[in-house]
């Protein structure tokens, strides 16, 4: 059954979305995300993903890319030898992840509560989706949970840049972002989008979560000219 929308019309401002209202926005936007994606990233979300992916996947790893959306981590994952799991809670989303691999799994379901056992991974990925999770820190617990001992993990998200660019990054999260909202599918969720990256932990704050969940060996590095961080750690073993 498809959730009805948030009916505050302050809640995509806020930044933060009941998990229903997150999928249903997830699910309008999909016939569009990946283009967004290209457009907003100037075609660079394609490195990050492959550089990410090269930092914790090694041929034969069983791997989940955990908020899979239309799959494009997941199918780099496996391009860099991963077996692969790709989980989104969004079925508009998978049903374009599984254009592009037949060899992938695909599963519906909740971050926040994964169903696979305890140290099935060997490594782990989230492109652009813990932002989302209305538990941060339960969904790096459990993200934490599936992966064996010595597992890694690489998170890729959006982040506030610091010094020049910094700018030029409000004009295009507060202004072009919302702009391209009111002429695509799921407008609010590019209202939703600014909120989300305004309320959510600075980089050095989300690696103190990660270590909070458990992880360990945490290093970040900023991509884009500081406007995406990517994180990686592995769990002890």
């Amino acid at each position: 059954m498809t959730a009805e929308p948030a009916r505050d019309p302050d809640a995509y401002e806020s930044g933060t979305l009941p998990a229903d209202t997150v999928r249903t926005m997830f699910d309008r936007i999909a016939p569009v995300y990946d283009v967004m994606n290209r457009v907003m990233t100037v075609g660079l979300d394609v490195r990050w993903r492959r550089r990410a992916v090269a930092r914790v996947v090694w041929p034969g790893d069983r791997v989940l890319d955990a908020c899979c959306g239309t799959g494009d981590f997941a199918v780099e994952a496996e391009r860099r030898g991963g077996r692969v799991v790709g989980l989104d809670f969004s079925e508009r989303m998978l049903e374009r992840a599984r254009r592009k691999s037949g060899t992938i799994e695909w599963v519906q379901g909740d971050a926040l509560a994964l169903p696979f056992a305890d140290g099935e991974f060997d490594a782990a990925t989230v492109g652009f989706g813990v932002r989302n999770l209305a538990d941060l820190e339960l969904g790096l617990r459990e993200l934490h949970r599936v992966l064996r001992p010595g597992g890694r993990l690489a998170v890729l998200e959006i982040t506030r840049p610091r010094g020049l660019l910094r700018p030029f990054f409000r004009v295009w999260l507060d202004v072009l972002v919302p702009l391209a909202g009111k002429v695509l599918p799921g407008g609010k969720a590019y209202t939703y989008l600014p909120a989300s990256v305004r309320r959510f932990p600075g980089p050095e704050d989300l690696s103190r979560l990660l270590e909070n969940a458990g992880f360990a060996e945490i290093e970040y590095e900023l991509l884009g000219g500081g406007s995406v961080a990517l994180h990686t750690g592995a769990t002890p073993g």
